[in-house]
């Protein structure tokens, strides 16, 4: 298995990212580590005179926009121009996202943004994705869900909180599976199939969102369009 990319990659791709933003647009800010690269540039972007409004998609990144001075509406304001968020892997522009559970709120930001960037460093990129794809599901539908998922081929794990007794709990209120099926050969196929289960909230299969993949390297970025 891949070792996570070092903090200097993740910071040149999430600069490379934000450095894209231009004043008087509005930003969906996502949700981990990379995206909370961006998020803090953009902060000071904005001590140097940017004039910008985010749009966060978890609890986490409202707390790092606020602590970077980012003004904050939501979608009921307004409708973000571009966003900026991470990904647990990608293969291509097709992305599989969901490792702090905020992508059901992150899929509707980034699918409402014009644009949408996501940074990474090299040990998320992959031929054929194959990562278990996170499916936030209603607590009461977790039995049901769990056995269409089986009946897919997939092996469907409930995602256990760290320091704390229990599953985690989404911001929405809500369980997440963690769902394994090996190699994804039609990621745009099992997002169909996933989408179609009753009690499914969201699962973080991302097909066709993504616009450019700001790739932080150890010599510096590298921009992937398709």
């Amino acid at each position: 298995m891949k070792r996570g990319g070092t903090d200097d990659q993740k910071r040149r791709a999430a600069e490379s990212a934000a450095e894209a933003v231009e004043s008087g647009t509005t930003v969906g800010l996502g949700t981990g580590s990379t995206a909370g690269f961006a998020i803090d540039h953009l902060g000071d972007r904005i001590d140097e005179g940017l004039d910008i409004t985010g749009i966060p998609t978890s609890y986490q990144s409202r707390q790092r926009a606020h602590k970077a001075g980012i003004p904050l509406a939501t979608l009921e304001d307004d409708r973000p121009d571009i966003a900026i968020d991470g990904a647990d892997q990608f293969a291509g522009t097709t992305l599989i996202k969901g490792g702090g559970a905020a992508h059901a709120r992150e899929k509707i930001v980034d699918s409402a943004a014009d644009r949408l960037l996501i940074v990474a460093d090299p040990t998320k990129e992959a031929e054929i994705l194959d990562h278990p794809v996170p499916v936030e599901v209603l607590p009461d539908a977790r039995p049901t869900v769990a056995s269409r998922i089986e009946g897919l081929d997939g092996e469907p794990q409930l995602r256990a909180a760290e320091r704390k007794d229990g599953p985690v709990v989404t911001d929405n209120g809500n369980l997440v599976l963690d769902c394994e099926f090996g190699a994804i050969e039609s990621p745009e196929t099992l997002a169909a199939r996933l989408s179609a289960i009753p009690g499914v909230v969201e699962h973080g299969l991302f097909v066709g969102l993504a616009d450019e993949i700001h790739v932080g390297t150890a010599d510096g970025v590298v921009v992937r369009t398709e």
